[in-house]
């Protein structure tokens, strides 16, 4: 009679109960997410911080035509040399209406290198443009994957939470024929409460996530429902040597960190110029009215005026030393941003090498054996050959598994975009 009711005890066993054994989709397929393409292309078009970086850009760009426009002419008008006494027009052969014009005329070179450095400047702010528009993309691809496995984590939960309510029912219709242990009975308990707990943590973690997503796609206070596809871990080659080389021929933070040494040697080779005198061209039309029988000519004429630099010392001289410390403070910037690309990208190949790796070791040993040890577990609890504990914990060994699985691709698609975003080219 005992045998007989473990038998039929076995055979309450529901066909829900062995859905853990189903396998989740497999990494590797090189399957595009188009929700995702959509998210990152919103994020670089409505971002309110990309707005802004493009409006400053084209500012910046708008500095360049005036930089090397010549000064405005000075337009004069008057009267000169008229008596004090008489204050006549006639009388005097010095008194004269004029009118005349002076233009400020720059040393040759100096509004080329003006131009040029408004130019390197708005170079350098259109790199960093370019930079704020593949942070946002690795924001959202980032946030996108956390997203993506919060999802995956509730499912994999919800579905934990109800074969443990099947093995609950079992345990208790068991303990009720006194075939189980009222141990058994309460540890099923302890395990649904636990899945019930990590149920509600994922759920509140969930809008936060979401809330992050659409800020950075910026969406603002529209905030919409975002469900990411099912995730896969898409092989691609990292060469280490490969990408520095990438980096530095594409990041824009480098590119912008390039343009800034330019322009410090435009600054400095401006600043020496600033030795050499500037020219004021002057021409006036001075017209004298005709006294009695007296024909008076008008008078033209030409005068050109330079500023002396004579306060080498004091005004000259520290200019240069300025652009001369801003040349070699460019210099040793764009150094430490190499020093610190090599180091993110020596981190984040390793990072991705060896997640994949896990995500590899998941798929074609932790989760295979994992699930045998569970159908074997259920099998010879069937004919009482293990008992419940063993039961529940090669079933939560799966479920951790399958989670672990989970957070494995999504830490490799992290990576992969931090990649994508050192180098300044698309991986993924």
């Amino acid at each position: 009679m005992k045998k007989s009711h473990r038998v039929n005890v076995g055979c309450w066993l529901p066909a829900a109960a062995l859905m853990f054994f189903v396998a989740l989709p497999a990494a590797g397929q090189d399957a595009a997410d188009p929700q995702l393409a959509a998210l990152v292309a919103e994020a670089a078009e409505r971002n309110p911080d990309v707005q802004a970086a493009r409006r400053e850009a084209a500012a910046v760009r708008s500095r360049i035509a005036p930089a090397g426009a010549l000064d405005d002419p000075m337009l004069e008008v008057g009267v000169i040399n008229v008596p004090a006494e008489s204050l006549s027009l006639r009388r005097e052969d010095m008194t004269m209406k004029m009118i005349g014009l002076t233009q400020r005329l720059p040393y040759p070179g100096k509004r080329a290198l003006r131009r040029d450095l408004a130019e390197k400047e708005a170079e350098a702010v259109e790199q960093n443009l370019q930079e704020l528009v593949n942070r946002v993309r690795r924001d959202v691809k980032v946030a996108y994957f956390d997203l993506g496995l919060t999802d995956e984590s509730l499912r994999l939960a919800e579905r934990n939470r109800r074969v443990l309510e099947q093995f609950l029912s079992i345990a208790e219709a068991r303990y009720g024929v006194g075939q189980s242990t009222q141990a058994d009975v309460l540890k099923a308990q302890t395990q649904v409460s636990k899945m019930l707990e990590e149920l509600i943590k994922l759920g509140r973690e969930r809008p936060m996530l979401e809330a992050e997503l659409n800020r950075a796609a910026g969406r603002g206070a529209a905030v919409r429902a975002v469900n990411p596809g099912p995730a896969h871990a898409r092989e691609v080659s990292l060469r280490l040597d490969e990408l520095r080389s990438i980096a530095r021929a594409n990041r824009p933070q480098l590119l912008a960190q390039q343009r800034m040494m330019d322009r410090s040697v435009r600054a400095l080779d401006l600043a020496q110029k600033d030795y050499y005198p500037d020219f004021d061209v002057r021409l006036s039309y001075g017209q004298r009215d005709n006294y009695q029988d007296m024909r008076r000519e008008d008078m033209i004429s030409f005068t050109v005026a330079i500023n002396l630099p004579v306060w080498r010392e004091s005004k000259r001289g520290p200019r240069v030393e300025e652009a001369e410390a801003m040349r070699e403070q460019a210099s040793a910037m764009y150094q430490a941003r190499l020093n610190e690309l090599d180091a993110m990208l020596r981190q984040q190949v390793a990072a991705a090498e060896q997640t994949l790796k896990s995500v590899r070791l998941y798929e074609t040993a932790l989760l295979p054996q994992a699930r045998l040890t569970a159908e074997a577990s259920l099998s010879a609890y069937r004919v009482g050959r293990v008992d419940f504990f063993t039961l529940l914990d090669s079933r939560m060994t799966v479920f951790n598994a399958e989670v672990g699985y989970a957070a494995s691709i999504a830490a490799y698609n992290k990576a992969l975009a931090e990649v994508e975003f050192l180098t300044g080219v698309p991986l993924l």
